[in-house]
């Protein structure tokens, strides 16, 4: 018997169900191919830096894309090693630490400076244990809390890991300057000033030998031009005045050069601070200049404690207020103030250190921006920035006043900066004494 043909609706819906299927797996089928290709497209985006022909099927773009970044990766790794070559062979010494100080490199000019041993890196250890240098590992430090360059320098003493080697190592001035980097890591340069240093110390010493041959005859000179000055005829005054205004200039400058030549020669040996008032250093170095002060009807504004108390040298914080006093009483107009003021505060360079900020403002022109940098240099007198009329005789000035209070502030480990006031537009002037307190202030 023959199978029985099925009704034309059952075939339709037959067919129907099938088509439906088939669109149903066709449509699932482009839907993961586009989905596919978009993780494909992604991927590619990621990892091609050269957009490749977009008319290419994704298997080839990520392929070339592949290869080039392949061929990239090499080239950085080529960089990479020719920079660790040329930090190895660079003049300056080169030390790179983590965030938890633990030296992570460092060249051979670091090691010869240091005083470093050849060392393993894995693991990694204590800077301080490897490299003994306390302000090496301060300027890391300070570095890493600032989060900005600083430099410092300092002489660095070996010391022989030996107990039994007692002898006598080289010492060497070295200035460091941190590197902030990524995740509290720091990279410090440092620079051996052994020659700089030789060539500012035979500086010094031929400006003191010619100061101290400039001192004798200069003196005979002022007598010679004193006496003179009693004989001459009235017209002739004049000449001999300018003369002795002169011979006073040069006089002053062969002064102030022997006292910075002391102050280098006599630091090491200046002994131990006392206790004194430093209030009390101001209103005797204000008595001290008051006659110049009085000539342009100068006063002075103290604000500040009635007294403080610290462990310093006495003649030389005196001079180092006399100094920035007759300073500010040359550059101050008629009637001018002078205002200085005492604060309790922190160091600069170190916040952990307690000090006491002393401030130095006068009412003049101030300096130009561009002369800043260099106002402690020597000789260095900022003329037209601070042109300021004086009766009477020419001024007297000789460059090495600020000169000398930065190196009385170096003795004492303290710091200073010069800059403009932002009310009076005079020059304002910043030292910072660390803070030893001896007894209490009133």
């Amino acid at each position: 018997m023959g199978r029985a043909a099925l009704p034309l609706n059952e075939i339709e819906t037959a067919w129907i169900g099938f088509l439906a299927g088939l669109s149903l797996g066709l449509g699932c089928l482009w839907v993961n191919q586009w989905r596919a290709n978009q993780r494909l497209q992604r991927l590619l985006q990621r990892i091609q830096r050269h957009s490749a022909s977009p008319h290419m099927p994704y298997e080839s773009q990520i392929a070339s894309a592949i290869a080039t970044q392949d061929e990239t990766l090499v080239a950085l790794k080529d960089q990479v090693i020719h920079f660790q070559e040329m930090l190895q062979q660079a003049p300056l010494g080169y030390l790179y630490v983590d965030d938890e100080n633990r030296l992570l490199s460092c060249n051979a000019k670091a090691q010869s400076f240091l005083d470093i041993t050849d060392i393993d890196y894995n693991p990694p250890r204590l800077l301080l244990a490897v490299a003994r240098s306390y302000e090496l590992d301060q300027l890391v430090e300070v570095t890493r809390e600032q989060g900005r360059c600083c430099s410092r320098e300092w002489v660095f003493y070996s010391i022989s890991p030996d107990p039994s080697n007692l002898s006598e190592r080289p010492a060497y001035p070295l200035r460091g300057h941190g590197i902030p980097l990524q995740r509290g890591h720091v990279a410090v340069f440092l620079e051996n000033r052994q020659e700089a240093v030789a060539l500012i110390q035979q500086r010094d010493r031929w400006t003191s030998d010619v100061t101290h041959e400039l001192k004798t005859p200069l003196t005979s000179i002022r007598l010679v031009a004193e006496t003179l000055r009693n004989r001459v005829n009235d017209e002739l005054v004049s000449w001999v005045d300018r003369l002795l205004s002169e011979v006073m200039r040069l006089s002053h400058l062969v002064d102030d050069v022997l006292d910075l030549n002391r102050l280098d020669q006599s630091a090491p040996t200046l002994g131990e601070p006392e206790p004194v008032d430093v209030v009390s250093l101001v209103y005797q170095a204000w008595e001290n200049v008051s006659p110049l002060a009085e000539q342009r009807a100068v006063s002075l504004a103290y604000d500040g404690p009635n007294q403080v108390i610290l462990k310093l040298h006495s003649e030389l914080i005196y001079r180092l207020f006399i100094n920035l006093l007759d300073n500010g009483i040359k550059y101050s107009p008629v009637a001018g103030v002078i205002q200085v003021r005492m604060t309790a505060d922190r160091m600069p360079e170190n916040s952990s250190i307690q000090a006491l900020r002393v401030e130095v403002i006068d009412s003049g022109a101030g300096f130009v921006e561009k002369d800043l940098p260099f106002i402690f240099d020597r000789f260095y007198r900022s003329d037209l920035a601070r042109s300021r009329s004086r009766s009477g005789a020419g001024s007297t000035s000789t460059g090495l006043g600020l000169s000398i209070v930065r190196k009385i502030v170096t003795v004492h480990q303290g710091h200073i900066t010069a800059q403009n006031h932002p009310e009076t537009r005079g020059a304002w002037l910043k030292v910072w004494l660390p803070r030893v307190p001896h007894a209490p202030a009133t």
